[in-house]
């Protein structure tokens, strides 16, 4: 085996991590940097182990109540953590791949046996609900959008799996704010559900990725039953400060999604012009179709000072949405080297 990660190169253009490509403002630095020195003092003390500020914030910012928010180091940790509660050993986790590479990592990691789901050719869900029935899992993972595909899902069909679904519906919405005007959010569905969680995170539309701050929303008894398994003092009086202040300048870190969705468009137009095929993306990447060998594609737009991600999907490739001038250089090399 081998353990997850990216290539992480010293190239001219990265886009190969769904990283948020714009420097933190000026004005929000200075605000993280200011909570974190009021935190210096007292780093002898243990930071608050239930972080009820912090996820009062998050609560304020998805419109639920602070009961019903968990946050963890990235959401990684937070699926972890309901893996750890509701699956492990005897128990088993659905997933519609290729999706998340994570999530069966996830389920290994606990003991928890992996039952991989079916996408139909466009990487729509293969009638999702015969799927659940079939497999009748412990745990259910729905990412909207999916990673790698970027699809989202609507409401009918996240309803029409939490209704068959005897244990519990994870929505992965890491990248929900990239969403394209009326694609709706699992959040909606919350009170009509006390088993779906909704997992969202800080690294991509924040810009937050270095600070590690993902967290959930659920019904205040999953929360409760997520806490039986956290670690002590899991997150750090200096992440909960820091993730603080990026909140209360929520206003600004936001302020490049719509720059950032222009260029995921651009993206899928110029390729699409091109004559790629082109997954449909309501997040900060595109999947796009090389035909043959991805993994020769990726070495010619590394040659060509871009990197992009080879997410082991034959014939596919992965780009992020990141600047301007990243798209130039990435539809540049796409033309010289594709």
């Amino acid at each position: 085996m081998s353990p997850y990660g990216a290539p992480q190169l010293d190239v001219a253009v990265r886009l190969n991590t769904n990283e948020n490509s714009y420097p933190v403002p000026p004005e929000v630095v200075d605000a993280i940097a200011a909570a974190l020195g009021a935190e210096l003092s007292q780093l002898n003390r243990y930071p608050d182990r239930d972080a009820v500020a912090l996820r009062a914030d998050l609560a304020d910012y998805l419109g639920v109540t602070t009961a019903q928010v968990w946050a963890a180091n990235g959401s990684n940790e937070v699926q972890q953590e309901i893996l750890q509660v509701f699956a492990g050993p005897g128990r088993t986790a659905l997933g519609f791949t290729p999706t998340y590479s994570m999530h069966p990592l996830l389920a290994l990691g606990t003991g928890t046996t992996w039952i991989p789901g079916a996408r139909d050719s466009d990487f729509a869900l293969a009638d999702p609900v015969a799927q659940v029935v079939a497999a009748d899992p412990d745990v259910v993972f729905l990412c909207s959008p999916n990673n790698p595909t970027g699809t989202a899902l609507d409401l009918d069909t996240i309803r029409a799996v939490a209704r068959v679904a005897r244990g519990m519906v994870v929505v992965d919405e890491a990248y929900a704010e990239f969403r394209r005007a009326g694609t709706p959010s699992a959040l909606d569905l919350l009170p009509e559900f006390p088993r779906l969680i909704v997992t969202r995170t800080m690294s991509k539309a924040f810009g937050f990725a270095g600070g590690r701050l993902g967290y959930l929303a659920a019904s205040p008894e999953v929360v409760d039953a997520v806490q039986l398994v956290r670690l002590p003092y899991h997150l750090s009086a200096l992440t909960q400060a820091a993730a603080r202040a990026a909140l209360a300048h929520r206003a600004v870190l936001l302020g490049t999604v719509e720059a950032i969705k222009a260029e995921r468009d651009r993206i899928v137009a110029a390729l699409r012009g091109a004559g790629f095929t082109v997954a449909d993306s309501d997040a900060n990447f595109v999947l796009f179709e090389v035909g043959g060998d991805q993994a020769a594609a990726w070495k010619k737009l590394l040659d060509h000072g871009v990197l992009v991600r080879d997410v082991g999907l034959p014939g596919w490739l992965r780009v992020t949405a990141g600047t301007p001038e990243e798209t130039d250089a990435f539809l540049r090399a796409v033309k010289e080297s594709l």
